[in-house]
């Protein structure tokens, strides 16, 4: 009696779900190789791998113009980050100077951040390796515009030794380029309706994840939602002055018609001298603005 012949052909559904060392292409859930902290924005946890940033990893941060959007992206992290653990967030060539006190006021003191000053590419690279090797290193930001793949391999290795929060900031022009990023993501700013009194958000789009790909981009608000409520309270207000301004000249000039003799002419003021180089000076320019 012949044997019996087995087909060899195994498909993902066929395997348990929750099997070491396998993961499912279609989830999101990994190996458990990688904890995970909260990004702060709870749209974005429900479409990374555990739930946040990875731990022990490199994530990459793509957007066209520095400074704009890396703090209002990472600092909800960083303040949960350092209210739960030890360490300090080490920062390295930053293109704008840290703000102390809008930091604390999100929730991250000043007193634990670092601020790596470099010179050159090289000299960014190498602070930003040395402090991911300190162990009382918490979370390094880093910006390294010039960075290649054999670099960020090496940064990598270095958080999943110490377990460190990793954010390398690129620019966008670096997006065809390989990277050994466990977590690429683009940001850029989102505009707001025309009159709408709030900060503008950013729009996130991930472009490598342990999981399917997601199509469509994610809108996040722009800053935290308290400052969001100062500004839009100053922008009204600014809206009003604006149109009390507008109403106090339209009476002036109602006021004016009335006072005008028949011929309609008003005598005018000699314009104020201009200044001895011979560019007007500002106060000046407001005086003939006045007479006219």
């Amino acid at each position: 009696m012949p044997a019996q012949r087995h087909s060899p052909r195994v498909v993902a559904s066929d395997l348990p779900f929750a099997v070491p060392g396998v993961w499912h292409a279609d989830g999101l859930v990994g190996t458990g190789q990688h904890q995970a902290q909260s990004t702060g924005y709870a749209l974005l946890d429900a479409q990374l791998p555990g739930g946040g940033w990875p731990v022990g990893a490199l994530s990459e941060v793509l957007q066209p113009l520095a400074g704009l959007h890396e703090w209002q992206l990472v600092l909800p992290a960083l303040a949960q980050a350092t209210a739960a653990r030890h360490g300090a967030v080490v920062v390295v060539a930053p293109p704008c100077e840290p703000f102390g006190p809008a930091l604390q006021a999100q929730g991250l003191p000043p007193g634990r951040l670092g601020l790596v000053r470099a010179d050159t590419a090289m000299s960014a690279l190498w602070a930003a390796e040395q402090a991911l090797r300190c162990r009382d290193v918490l979370a390094v930001m880093a910006w390294l515009p010039q960075a290649q793949p054999a670099a960020l391999r090496r940064l990598q290795l270095a958080a999943a030794q110490q377990q460190q929060l990793l954010w390398v900031f690129r620019p966008v022009s670096a997006a065809p380029q390989a990277s050994p990023a466990l977590l690429r993501l683009q940001v850029q700013g989102m505009p707001m309706p025309a009159g709408t009194p709030v900060f503008p958000g950013m729009q996130v789009h991930i472009l490598k994840r342990r999981g399917p790909p997601l199509a469509q981009g994610l809108p996040l608000p722009g800053c935290h939602l308290l400052l969001a409520q100062v500004l839009a309270a100053q922008a009204e207000r600014r809206r009003a002055a604006q149109a009390a301004a507008v109403g106090m000249m339209e009476e002036g000039r109602g006021a004016l018609a009335v006072a005008l003799p028949a011929g309609g002419a008003v005598p005018r003021r000699a314009p104020a001298p201009a200044s001895p180089g011979g560019r007007g000076h500002a106060l000046d320019r407001a005086a003939m603005a006045t007479a006219g």
